[in-house]
């Protein structure tokens, strides 16, 4: 009877957690609010390494962004129960990431590195970015590409913070211009004109280097 109940509680787990992956963000908070507690679980899992990597490409130090990413979820447990379900939870968790990461660079000093995954010419506005080393390439081609994602990278930490910012949301997040402007409170106008900005600045930065 032991190894038989041994076996079926982790079925029952299981089945818990199928169930709250195969939910809508906001589906899955309501279970949590109901007193699920495995559905936070599942909103960290989601979310998790999308937030770690855009912190980390902010502030351009993983432990500290790691801390930081803690911090957004210790928030969003606190203050789940007042949270607007009809509003996306991923821009909501964006938006205190991105607070948190502007007040690291206000609290020190030395400017940030920010990690820019690939550069592509002439690409479309709409288009995202792409995915920066492929497997199937050639040593000469990595070597090459790792070469150019030094470059975006040193050129990359020399935007302006509000810039950077932008420029990070849109082409390694892939948000959208609505969401960008709800995570930095800004206006559609200013978002569209820092990113504009950011995009000519970092092409006048990283030109002469490409030469």
């Amino acid at each position: 009877m032991a190894d038989i109940a041994t076996k079926r509680a982790p079925i029952g787990v299981t089945t818990v957690r199928e169930r709250l992956r195969a939910l809508e963000d906001v589906e899955v908070i309501t279970a949590f609010l109901d007193g699920e507690e495995r559905a936070f679980q599942e909103l960290v899992e989601r979310y998790q390494t999308r937030l770690l990597n855009f912190v980390y490409r902010t502030v351009g130090d993983r432990e500290r962004a790691e801390d930081l990413v803690q911090e957004v979820f210790v928030r969003v447990y606190r203050h789940l129960h007042r949270f607007d379900r009809s509003k996306k939870f991923s821009t909501w968790a964006y938006t205190i990431a991105s607070n948190l990461a502007k007040n690291e660079l206000r609290n020190r000093s030395r400017n940030p590195l920010v990690l820019f995954q690939t550069l592509q010419k002439g690409r479309e506005d709409e288009e995202r970015p792409l995915e920066f080393e492929d497997a199937t390439s050639r040593p000469d081609d990595l070597y090459r590409k790792r070469h150019l994602r030094a470059l975006v990278e040193d050129s990359v930490a020399r935007l302006p913070e509000h810039h950077r910012q932008v420029f990070v949301l849109r082409e390694l997040e892939g948000k959208s211009y609505e969401e960008i402007a709800e995570i930095t409170d800004c206006n559609l106008g200013t978002v569209k004109s820092r990113l504009n900005r950011a995009r000519n600045a970092f092409a006048a930065i990283i030109e002469p280097a490409l030469d």
